[in-house]
């Protein structure tokens, strides 16, 4: 056997391949563009024909990014004729993919700084703040396009409703802002996204105007609007789509009489207050709901059963819908859990500069859920509610 041993060295091998590559990526985009350049001029380059209808007047280099690496370009000058290349696109540095990637980036939470790390870490070029902005606005235009477009001509039965708190700088203080969010659930029995909406705070004025956007909009047929009594939404959806039912979220509910009750009594009151909710009919239900205050009361919780007593109505709505219906509309948490995804996702963000910034970030997150599953799986059958409004209609007319 011989004593002579071949060693790899692994890295120059990766470093004179990754150098073959974008050598061989350089060489082809110039000549594409030379052969753009002839097609414009009708002719090759120092050819003598009548049907010329321009000239090169030599070329101009610039740098281009693609996932190969940085290459130069010759971008050939013309006389007659302006070159407007199809294979690049005029002032444009970098390669799509590699735009797309730093949008997902921001949109995922990534601080700028992080970004011009990880974009140097990838592909040997520190992306400057100003391309990161200007890659930004079109994000912007993309997410307002989507977030303004017509809703289909379909009713949506039901609506969930709630805001989401983060925080903004505004004038060198710090502030929350409330982006109101909107979930409504087709005729078929699918999910949608509505529409999200800064609404600074949740009060009368904003909860009026998010539903006055939504319904200018194309948002018609809605039967209920389940949400947490925030302040202000009630009488809002009364005045916007008074023909709409209201339903409070029954867990929403809960943390409002916990909020009155002792910490080692928590759990022997949510069993109590589940019980409610429980029952098989509205009636059978405001019946319980009496024994339970009755009973909070003689285990000295008046102010625990004074909630019952004035809150619990608004959270019995869902019972004059489908039973099977239930489960997924006397609470919010079909737009909690996306909610908590979003908070989860803005975590990372801390404080915005401002209140565009933060509804672009959760109009991203919120269009990116519509592409998963979570909107192409049927959410509900709407057949038994079909059926139940037939039902009453048939009713009506009889009587």
């Amino acid at each position: 056997m011989s004593d002579n041993i071949i060693q790899v060295n692994k890295d120059l091998i990766h470093t004179e391949l990754k150098n073959l590559v974008k050598n061989s990526v350089e060489e082809t985009l110039n000549a594409m563009l030379d052969a753009e350049a002839d097609k414009l001029v009708n002719a090759e380059r120092y050819a003598r024909a009548e049907q010329r209808k321009g000239y090169r007047a030599g070329h101009y280099e610039r740098n281009f990014t693609t996932t190969a690496g940085d290459v130069t370009l010759k971008v050939p000058k013309l006389k007659g004729v302006p070159f407007e290349t199809a294979i690049i696109e005029r002032y444009r540095r970098r390669e799509t993919s590699v735009e797309e990637a730093l949008i997902e980036m921001y949109l995922a939470g990534v601080s700028v700084r992080r970004v011009e790390d990880i974009t140097e870490a990838l592909w040997g070029t520190k992306v400057s703040p100003g391309t990161i902005s200007n890659l930004n606005k079109k994000a912007y235009e993309n997410i307002e396009r989507w977030r303004n477009r017509k809703l289909s001509s379909d009713p949506y039965p039901y609506v969930y409703v709630d805001g989401i708190f983060l925080k903004r700088c505004w004038g060198e203080e710090f502030e929350n802002i409330s982006v109101l969010v909107a979930i409504g659930v087709t005729s078929d029995g699918y999910r949608e996204i509505l529409g999200a909406a800064e609404g600074l705070k949740e009060d009368l004025e904003s909860w009026k105007n998010f539903f006055v956007w939504l319904k200018s909009r194309g948002l018609t047929g809605v039967k209920l609007i389940i949400g947490d009594k925030a302040y202000g939404m009630v009488e809002a959806i009364s005045q916007v789509f008074p023909e709409a039912k209201y339903q409070r979220c029954t867990v929403h509910f809960y943390r409002n009489v916990f909020s009155v009750v002792p910490h080692h009594r928590v759990k022997e009151v949510a069993k109590m207050l589940k019980a409610i909710h429980a029952q098989e009919d509205k009636t059978a239900a405001r019946e319980k709901a009496k024994a339970v205050a009755e009973k909070l009361r003689g285990m000295k919780l008046n102010k625990a059963a004074q909630k019952i007593d004035d809150s619990v109505e608004e959270t019995l709505t869902y019972m004059g819908f489908p039973s099977e219906h239930w489960t997924r509309i006397r609470t919010n948490n079909t737009l909690e859990r996306l909610n908590r995804e979003i908070k989860r996702r803005t975590k990372v963000v801390g404080t915005f500069p401002d209140g565009e910034s933060a509804l672009m970030l959760v109009c991203a997150r919120l269009r990116h859920v519509t592409s998963s599953e979570w909107g192409t799986k049927r959410y509900l059958n709407m057949e038994h509610l079909k059926a139940l409004l037939l039902a009453d209609s048939e009713a009506l007319a009889v009587n």
